[in-house]
């Protein structure tokens, strides 16, 4: 049996601490939490279960530290609470914070609808490190804007254009990108600008069709599987790191567009997958009567500008920057986060102001 201790509210997600691993989660009007261990990301059930409760809890936070786990290890959260305030015991949810995500060999979209177990299919959380980009071998450009030629492009359909100069086990991933850094370059491009990195469900589409451009993330950690080449969820970070050090090695910046307005758990009938599970009325913008607010076109918006809400933000956003090396964001529909209560315009947005006085953030693009 894993020796648990109480474990501490911060930081956010899953946090290797020594001979163990740190869990937390905000979750303000939970009862009761449920850590679930799985020895592997196709694993129907866990081979562990871990209850937390309120001496495991600070504030809104629900923290456990786990002895004997650590970089690799995959889990999931069920939670308790009140019907009305949206709870599913019956739900695995994903960590908001996971960094690395497994399980979608047996990934169903359809059991995380209703109000039925998707203990079977289930994402995983994977844990993972969090080691800061080497940027004293890959320094960042810093190119003046004036100076600065930006190229969109799709990181699967790039490399797998007629022509292109990428083995096919490279095809569609960073990997195969960084092939294609001096043809970028020839072209008098400055900086890369990749179309959403952040982990999407493919499946969350029209029927028969499939999510390609990847504007339905289920997390704002993780590298979509679909841009990495082979099937472990730690080699995300490491073929992420990689491209951007072969991107500044070539004076190039890296962009990356962001999607925090909305998610792919859609409506109030769509899926629980994560946010939802844990804190429906915090993460979405719901009127007095608990039916959601929508102005992303996409079933729900994101209350960016309640403090949770907006730390989770800006920890992404760190995670990318520090973490990963990128240079610059391009952010889907920000104007969505300029919205506070009942979707009123807000003369100050407090998240952009949040980021103007970050000391990791402020000076990138």
């Amino acid at each position: 049996m894993t020796l648990t201790w109480l474990g501490r509210p911060g930081p956010l997600g899953a946090d290797v601490v020594g001979d163990g691993v740190n869990f937390a989660v905000v979750a303000p009007q939970a009862t009761h939490m449920e850590l679930l261990l799985f020895d592997h990301g196709n694993s129907p059930v866990p081979s562990q279960i871990i209850h937390l409760g309120p001496r495991q809890r600070s504030g809104d936070v629900w923290h456990v530290f786990v002895k004997g786990v650590g970089v690799g290890c995959r889990y999931g959260y069920r939670v308790h609470g009140a019907q009305e305030a949206g709870f599913n015991p019956a739900k695995v949810l994903l960590d908001p914070c996971a960094r690395g995500i497994d399980g979608w060999q047996v990934y169903e979209r359809q059991a995380s609808l209703g109000k039925g177990s998707n203990l079977h299919c289930c994402l995983k959380g994977v844990v993972t490190e969090r080691h800061p980009f080497d940027f004293a071998a890959a320094p960042r450009p810093r190119r003046p804007w004036r100076d600065t030629v930006i190229y969109e492009l799709h990181p699967g359909g790039f490399t797998r254009g007629r022509g292109a100069p990428v083995p096919p086990g490279e095809r569609g991933t960073l990997l195969g990108l960084r092939r294609l850094l001096p043809h970028l370059k020839s072209l008098g491009v400055t900086a890369i600008e990749l179309l959403p990195l952040h982990c999407f469900d493919p499946s969350s589409a029209p029927a028969g069709l499939g999510n390609y451009w990847g504007y339905a993330p289920i997390n704002w950690f993780s590298l979509h599987p679909g841009y990495v080449a082979g099937d472990d969820p730690l080699q995300g970070r490491q073929q992420m790191r990689a491209f951007v050090a072969a991107c500044h090695q070539e004076n190039l910046e890296v962009f990356v567009d962001v999607v925090y307005n909305h998610t792919a758990e859609e409506g109030a009938d769509g899926p629980t997958i994560s946010w939802r599970g844990f804190a429906e009325h915090l993460y979405y913008f719901c009127d007095s009567n608990g039916h959601y607010q929508d102005v992303s076109g996409c079933g729900n918006s994101i209350a960016a500008h309640r403090p949770h809400v907006q730390h989770l933000i800006l920890e992404s956003l760190r995670c990318w920057a520090v973490e990963l090396g990128v240079d610059g964001f391009r952010f889907d529909l920000a104007a969505a986060l300029t919205r506070g209560d009942n979707l009123t315009p807000l003369k100050e947005v407090p998240l952009f102001k949040a980021m103007a006085a970050d000391p990791l953030l402020a000076d990138l693009k």
